[in-house]
């Protein structure tokens, strides 16, 4: 294989504005899990316009390669595009037009920074077949849903041919141009869980009548995390954290039924696999004296991200070569189904500063969440900059630092 030169000019600089003008555009237009179609046909188009293999997924989400088909040696830049079911509260002339919907995780700034190295490395496809070198670019859906849409594209095979993938991910605790990079577990294992009560109700003024089915819950959603905490090694940060709870309609009335459904989160990855069994058997003790029928579904979510030190290696590189800033990040308790990728190839997973210097810090998944839109242009920069180190370490041609982007 011949190697890259040791400064590919893939400078996103003169896209920046094209770039935040697409990021508004889906942050204006988002679309929820498995309907990314707009978003889809918007991407596809920019990116056939470039010149790049552009393949639609079969329901969402799309590929584009760039690069002899035949490469000796392919690195995969990733982005996730669905949006949450979420109320945008902020007041930004490109907020949310969908009532309900918005990307309050930041999946916009990945779409555009993903974008941006795909087209800035586009400019360089001689530079890239004469080195055999190939880059795939994909624009995956359902990141939001459990087990995450990252195994839809595996099972169809974009991760064939793939030699190290990379990806970043808005992190709003850090000034943008600082990028945080780890060793090891970045995220969590997360797991999904709901559990359904249902028994005799009736009048509060004769619980012993019925099967006090509201009281049943709420030992479910207090007792069963406090047994965790004395069941599970606590260097295994397994967490039970209910996010909805529904009962009844009354005051003066005791329900039938009633739904408690949350998430479980695990720092360690053999503790993970033990999570299941030892949940249900916990609710299961729980209710047992209040004779209540339960249901429980549990839905095995994502293992933890977990990096390794030849991919932060290349990280490490880019994001130095990009003008950007390393910063040391602690493990999150969040989920990322770009794990899956990384149970399959080697890679790794940034976090991208977006939080303006001295302003607000925002947290994921809320209504006001938002970004220092500069955090696209770094973004770009350092997924295309992974790209050029990526083939220059393993080719033997460079140092970490050959690589440039400035």
């Amino acid at each position: 294989m011949t190697s890259l030169p040791s400064v590919l000019p893939a400078d996103v600089d003169d896209l920046d504005d094209e770039l935040r003008r697409v990021r508004r555009d889906i942050h204006a237009h988002p679309e929820l899990s498995w309907h990314e179609r707009r978003t889809s046909d918007l991407l596809g188009g920019l990116l056939d316009d470039a010149g790049l293999r552009v393949t639609a997924m079969p329901r969402t989400g799309v590929v584009a390669d760039l690069g002899p088909p035949d490469a000796a040696y392919r690195v995969a830049l990733r982005a996730d595009i669905d949006a949450l079911p979420v109320v945008e509260r902020t007041a930004v002339p490109w907020a949310s037009r969908v009532d309900g919907v918005t990307h309050a995780c930041g999946h916009d700034v990945h779409t555009a920074a993903c974008l941006g190295a795909g087209l800035a490395l586009a400019r360089h496809t001689d530079a890239l077949e004469r080195a055999g070198v190939g880059v795939r670019l994909v624009f995956q859906p359902a990141e939001e849903m459990v087990p995450g849409g990252a195994l839809q594209v595996i099972e169809q095979g974009w991760l064939d041919g793939v030699d190290e993938i990379y990806g970043v991910h808005c992190e709003p605790t850090l000034d943008v141009g600082s990028v945080g990079l780890r060793v090891g577990a970045v995220t969590a294992a997360t797991d999904a869980i709901e559990v359904s009560l249902h028994g005799k109700g009736g009048h509060t003024s004769r619980p012993h009548r019925t099967q006090d089915l509201a009281y049943a819950l709420a030992k479910v959603v207090t007792e069963v995390p406090a047994a965790l905490s004395r069941r599970v090694d606590p260097r295994a940060g397994m967490s039970l954290v209910w996010g909805a709870i529904n009962a009844g309609g009354a005051p003066n009335v005791i329900p039938s039924s009633g739904i408690a459904s949350g998430t479980v989160r695990v720092l360690d990855e053999q503790a993970w696999e033990q999570a299941r069994p030892l949940v249900e058997s916990l609710v299961r003790d729980v209710v047992r004296p209040y004779a209540v029928s339960c249901d429980i579904a549990y839905i095995r979510g994502v293992p933890p991200v977990i990096n390794r030190a030849e991919g932060v290696a290349v990280l490490r590189a880019a994001v130095r070569d990009a003008g950007a800033r390393e910063v040391p990040v602690e493990q999150s308790l969040g989920g990322e189904d770009f794990a899956w990728y990384l149970t399959r190839v080697p890679g790794a997973l940034a976090r991208l500063g977006t939080r303006t210097p001295g302003g607000a810090t925002y947290d994921l998944h809320q209504g006001d969440f938002a970004v220092d839109e500069r955090a696209v242009a770094h973004g770009a920069r350092v997924l295309a900059g992974a790209v050029v180190t990526a083939v220059s370490l393993r080719d033997g041609s460079a140092r970490p630092s050959g690589a440039s982007l400035r």
